[in-house]
């Protein structure tokens, strides 16, 4: 018995190297349907933000400001009342910070589109931390010594006063220059962020060379000496001034170098 094995050649597999290259990129690269079916996709949605950005669906209705005390918040939320109706679409932080120009004492930091028409501006506002007096004339001066504005009639007595002599005063925004009106107003601002309470104690600041001197409502003398450890000078401050007795008035409390505080009230020294 005989088996018969019909000729013919056989075909086999050959490596994807033997094809060469363009066979390779036939399989790697999406097919022509695919192609055209992502262009339509693309093409519907840069047509549809296009479409979005011109109808009211996302005009801005709501401005939430975060970030500011109430006062700085309503001066913000005035300054970009012009962007209410415009699309969330096509506005972005420069819009907001165009508006926010007029505003010197108020930095822009986020701008947040909440969808689908709230617009959400978070700002760093500087808060006013003394009264400058200079005569009759009075400025009110944030924490970073920067003058907000002049003050007329009656002075806000929550602030703590810097006295001048007869110097000259920038304008409205502007950082003070004089040394004198200056550093007091640097160490005023981070008595207030150190602590309320002892601020409220505050009732003036000066300079004495180089150092800084705040007077106390009880007209004692709080000697700060330079702008530097404020909150753990206040901190020292604060526990030196709660184990005096309730009616001490007058002296000093020298707190310049916290490690070796003294106080000397009514002619007594401690330590």
């Amino acid at each position: 018995m005989s088996t018969h094995r019909s000729g013919g050649t056989r075909a086999a597999a050959l490596p994807s190297a033997a094809r060469g290259p363009f066979a390779v990129l036939g399989r790697v690269l999406p097919s022509g349907r695919s192609l055209a079916v992502a262009f339509a996709i693309l093409a519907a949605g840069i047509g549809g933000y296009a479409a979005a950005r011109e109808t009211s669906l996302f005009s801005v209705r709501t401005v939430e400001i975060h970030g500011a005390p109430p006062r700085a918040a309503e001066r913000v939320e005035r300054a970009v009342e012009p962007l209410a109706g415009e699309s969330l679409l096509s506005l972005d932080a420069a819009d907001v910070d165009r508006r926010l120009a007029g505003l010197r004492d108020v930095t822009l930091l986020d701008v947040d589109r909440a969808f689908p028409s709230t617009l959400r501006v978070t700002v760093s506002a500087e808060r006013p931390a003394a009264v400058l007096r200079r005569g009759p004339d009075s400025w009110v001066i944030s924490e970073r010594g920067r003058l907000l504005r002049e003050v007329s009639g009656a002075r806000p007595r929550a602030l703590a006063r810097i006295w001048i002599g007869p110097v000259g005063v920038p304008g409205d925004g502007e950082l003070l220059e004089q040394k004198e009106a200056f550093l007091p107003a640097l160490a005023l601002g981070r008595v207030l962020a150190a602590d309320r309470k002892f601020y409220d104690r505050v009732g003036e600041a000066h300079t004495a060379g180089e150092e800084v001197v705040l007077v106390l409502r009880s007209h004692i003398e709080v000697r700060l000496g330079s702008l530097d450890d404020v909150p753990l000078k206040v901190a020292v401050a604060t526990r030196i001034l709660e184990a005096l007795p309730p009616d001490a008035s007058g002296g000093y409390l020298d707190v310049s170098v916290p490690e070796r505080a003294a106080a000397k009230i009514d002619s007594q020294l401690s330590s």
